[in-house]
């Protein structure tokens, strides 16, 4: 199937060439040269397993291919709207002008039969107005909602093996078949292997997306919240997390207390979620997520008063190490970080804050270019009087506190993440805070 890819950033250069890989003829389609150019070469824009090695084998089939002129999409059969919805500046609500945009400069190249397929993540109602959009347009063609579930750091295969499919389908029958064929057309690979599917309408396929990530933004939140009451009473979080985690009900998945979720999704889609509830006239429905936002925020405060009371509520001056910036592991995604919002806070107070990361540095110095940043951990680390813990990479989570401990000017250590074993740091003798655990 020839099928076009409006907005090529994250999801849809990924969703690009995935599509590319499975045998389709994709053409993507994005306003920005430099990521067009980058994604010519075969290089991915920003950090992504596994993409690199997808862009080229699917660029070397000649599926695949990236432009800035819209007339490309004419004769395409299905064209994915995958532009960003970021939060508007000044407000929780989401900013839609990406997808408008999208659909004005898509709509005139369409055709009879063609099947527009939103997947960036809107309010609810989005999709009936923009359906609307299409039907005035007089091409014929009809709008469908896949949302999509990608991880960072898992996207390519989310994209080739998801774990579901949901196809939010018109109200009229013969455009609800047409939509449908053409997407099982589009998922025939996923479908052979008996990957749920979920046909609904398009409230309920737009709700999917914000509603799990609200379900997951509140679980983090709740053990986080049970986090604090531990710091009160001397409890230990993380055997609290075990203890219900083995309940089938609950399950121990996002259970981790820590310094939070970030990200550009998470925060920004439960703030959405907020905003739109409330100009449905339903903002009590979902007002416990102003406090799930309120908690998250909360536990980053909390890193930053542990490293300062291990500095006798001195920082001025001192040499802080912060190891991570992404905000989670296996991504150079720094939006609404944790981690970057930890190093920002104790550069503040006047600790002298050496940042690294493996991936992330880069993106990290555009947004504060006034951090310290060390392109090793060893750099990082070297002379510090306290070492934080906010992205649970690999090189960081194992680190051997017997080998680190001569690097450091004082064995003082924050977990962030509540990934290292308290009694094996004490041992080697380190002071050693976590988050909610004695």
């Amino acid at each position: 199937m020839r099928i076009s890819v409006i907005g090529c950033g994250y999801l849809g250069a990924v969703h690009a060439a995935a599509l590319a890989t499975l045998g389709h003829d994709v053409v993507g389609v994005d306003v920005d040269p430099v990521k067009l150019a980058a994604l010519r070469r075969g290089e991915a824009p920003f950090f992504e397993p596994g993409l690199p090695e997808l862009l080229v084998e699917a660029g070397a089939t000649g599926r695949l291919t990236f432009t800035d002129d819209i007339s490309a999409v004419r004769g395409a059969r299905v064209h994915f709207i995958t532009v960003g919805t970021p939060q508007l500046k000044g407000s929780n609500a989401a900013d839609l002008r990406y997808v408008d945009a999208a659909f004005d400069q898509l709509l005139p190249q369409l055709s009879a039969g063609d099947v527009v397929v939103g997947k960036s993540t809107v309010p609810v109602g989005t999709a009936a107005r923009l359906a609307a959009k299409v039907a005035d347009g007089g091409s014929g063609a009809v709008l469908a909602w896949n949302p999509e579930f990608l991880r960072e750091g898992f996207a390519v295969k989310d994209s080739l093996t998801p774990d579901r499919l949901v196809f939010g389908l018109p109200p009229r029958p013969e455009a609800a078949s047409t939509a449908e064929t053409a997407l099982r057309e589009v998922y025939a690979a996923a479908l052979a292997d008996d990957t749920p599917l979920v046909l609904t309408d398009y409230a309920t396929a737009e709700l999917v997306k914000v509603s799990a990530n609200a379900f997951l933004a509140t679980k983090i939140s709740f053990i986080n919240a049970m986090a604090e009451i531990a710091e009160t009473t001397g409890a230990d979080v993380t055997q609290l997390a075990d203890a219900i985690g083995f309940d089938g009900r609950i399950g121990r998945r996002f259970l981790g207390a820590g310094v939070g979720f970030g990200g550009g999704c998470l925060p920004k889609d439960i703030r959405g979620f907020m905003a739109r509830a409330e100009e449905l006239g339903r903002g009590e429905s979902v007002a416990f997520l102003k406090e799930v936002d309120a908690i998250n925020l909360r536990r980053r405060a909390k890193v930053v008063d542990h490293v300062v009371d291990l500095l006798d509520h001195e920082p001025y001056g001192k040499t802080v190490a912060v190891l991570g910036l992404a905000f989670k592991p296996h991504s150079d995604d720094v939006r609404d970080s944790p981690a970057l919002d930890v190093a920002v806070r104790l550069t503040g107070l006047g600790a002298r804050v050496r940042a690294t990361d493996p991936e992330a540095i880069a993106n990290a110095r555009a947004l504060h270019p006034q951090l310290d940043y060390r392109a090793s951990f060893e750099e990082a680390v070297a002379g510090a009087d306290v070492m934080v813990l906010v992205t649970e990479w690999d090189q960081y989570r194992y680190l051997d506190p017997d080998a680190v401990a001569p690097l450091v000017a004082a064995r003082n250590v924050v977990d962030g993440r509540n990934s290292y074993d308290p009694a094996r740091w004490r041992a080697a003798g380190w002071t050693y805070r976590g988050l909610g655990r004695p």
